[in-house]
């Protein structure tokens, strides 16, 4: 047996905001930043983060810290051996479920801190963590979610069935993805802070580069809204998919006019039109704006509000996140009611590390969910993918599917140095 020995963290910071890289209508400057964790055993690491953008990444890094006491001194492959134990664990505490529950730093926290134990549990078992999920049966994956509060709309017995509907053609399926990789999407042309030349060119190499869609952000002013979203148009053609990020800009009723304005640019989808709390006013926006599609997801806290999104017919998209909700149990959860009312989940991504991380989340969703890629991709945005001991590796517009062993969110040792937050940033 072997002992957890320290839980480590760190508060990584990146300037992006130097470049506008980030930029968008309510984030102008953002630092991509990572409050990063280490599980350390007598003899495995388990890496992961939770992704912020700047200040308050040192209140995330003071939440894992508190969960060191739950986790240092314990054996370990009691921990790994159940994985769904160890979620209902963290999440039931009746302490820490008074910061919560189940929602902001604290459960960023807990998913921060099973997303590294997953690390380790795929590192030891010698598999990617996507092809270690979707070689689990039916039953174990089950084990690994917390239906409370679910059950009006998932039950045990149907994520059972939407399981099982997908064991065959599991290996086909994964020699698929070996081949052919995932279909991304990417929203480096679009950040508010580009001029137009930049966002012209940067459509021009993204179609050229093999995408199947781009993304940009709007909701700071319409006038300039209506300029960039026809140039990307005229740059792009007038078939090919282009969606709009308002990234919780609008009022109800003032997504539903400003949509309605772009909409004949014909957008893919508008995400986040309003506050990632309002189930009923994205039902009320998808209703006003449709047939354009409302998605939403890389801040709605817990799979409560997945569920709700879902019964209320709010959305048309859904987006997950690897590191908001609670890790790699509570996105299987997202997953399955995902399935079960047929929205195709297509993640959020780009930040520190998001896409090496979420890539995992949708290929174990293709392989072992909902069987299917069509309709689906992940956001893919060229940023800080260096800093990553396993980086995603994009070939014409597809994610490659990892094949080294992990969760691939650990980030290299120079880089964590280098970036360690000193309180102001400095020339590395």
């Amino acid at each position: 047996m072997s002992r957890i020995v320290a839980l480590e963290t760190t508060d990584v910071r990146f300037p992006t905001s130097l470049s506008l890289d980030g930029s968008d209508a309510m984030n102008p400057d953002p630092d991509y930043s990572a409050a990063y964790v280490r599980v350390v055993s007598d003899d495995d690491e388990g890496h992961a983060f939770v992704f912020t953008i700047g200040r308050g990444n040192d209140v995330q890094v003071a939440a894992i810290d508190a969960l060191a006491p739950f986790l240092v001194g314990r054996e370990l492959e009691p921990l790994l051996d159940d994985m769904g134990a160890v979620w209902r664990e963290l999440v039931g505490d009746s302490q820490l479920r008074w910061l919560g529950p189940e929602k902001g730093v604290m459960h960023m926290a807990i998913g921060a801190v099973v997303n590294a134990l997953w690390d380790i549990k795929a590192k030891r078992a010698g598999l990617p963590l996507w092809r270690l999920l979707a070689r689990m049966t039916p039953e174990q994956i089950v084990s690994l979610v917390d239906f409370r509060y679910l059950t009006n709309a998932l039950t045990r017995e149907e994520a059972l069935g939407i399981l099982r509907r997908a064991e065959p053609g599991r290996q086909e399926r994964e020699a698929r993805l070996l081949e052919d990789g995932y279909p991304a999407y990417t929203t480096s042309p679009g950040w508010l802070g580009y001029s137009d030349d930049k966002l012209q060119r940067l459509c021009r190499e993204a179609i050229a580069d093999g995408f199947g869609q781009i993304k940009l952000k709007v909701g700071a002013d319409l006038d300039d809204d209506v300029r960039r979203l026809r140039l990307a148009r005229e740059t792009c053609g007038p078939h090919f998919p282009i969606a709009i990020d308002a990234n919780q800009r609008w009022e109800v009723s003032e997504a539903i006019e400003w949509v309605n304005a772009l909409a004949p640019f014909d957008p893919a989808w508008i995400e986040e039109p309003t506050s990632p709390d309002d189930v009923l006013g994205h039902a009320e926006i998808a209703r006003g704006v449709a047939p354009i599609r409302v998605a939403t997801g890389e801040h709605a806290q817990n799979r409560v509000i997945f569920k709700q999104l879902l019964q209320a017919g709010a959305i048309g998209v859904m987006q997950i996140d690897a590191v908001r909700v609670g890790g790699v149990n509570e996105n299987i959860a997202n997953l399955l009611l995902a399935a079960k009312f047929g929205v195709p989940v297509c993640p959020h991504a780009g930040g520190v590390g998001l896409c090496e991380a979420v890539q995992h989340l949708s290929m174990f969703d293709y392989v072992a969910v909902s069987g299917e890629r069509e309709g689906r991709m992940i956001e893919y945005v060229d940023h800080l993918h260096e800093h990553f001991t396993v980086p995603v590796v994009i070939r014409d517009g597809a994610y490659l599917a990892p094949t080294a062993p992990g969760a691939g969110m650990e980030m290299l040792p120079a880089s964590r140095e280098a970036y360690t937050w000193t309180g102001s940033h400095v020339a590395v």
